[in-house]
């Protein structure tokens, strides 16, 4: 079934269900966030739920892993990224 989602703003169609960072990384989708303290840019690297490279804030919910994010029909995704 196709959906609809948001992503910093854009929007998007996909598949319900599909995986969140596989989504994000298809489309170009990259840096998923900034490391807090050194700013340098992160995307996902294990793809299982380990190294928490891949966090992103979904419907306002701050520091979730989007390898282990399941899309659905509205979900609004904002990357962490400064607006430097």
């Amino acid at each position: 079934m196709t959906i609809n989602i948001i992503i910093d703003d854009k929007s998007y169609t996909a598949e319900a269900g599909e995986n969140l960072a596989a989504f994000m990384l298809r489309h170009e989708l990259t840096p998923f966030r900034e490391h807090p303290v050194d700013q340098t840019k992160r995307a996902p690297h294990c793809m299982m739920g380990i190294c928490f490279e891949c966090l992103v804030e979904v419907d306002g919910v701050p520091s979730v892993q989007a390898c282990l994010t399941s899309l659905k029909e509205g979900m609004s995704i904002k990357r962490n990224l400064s607006n430097d």
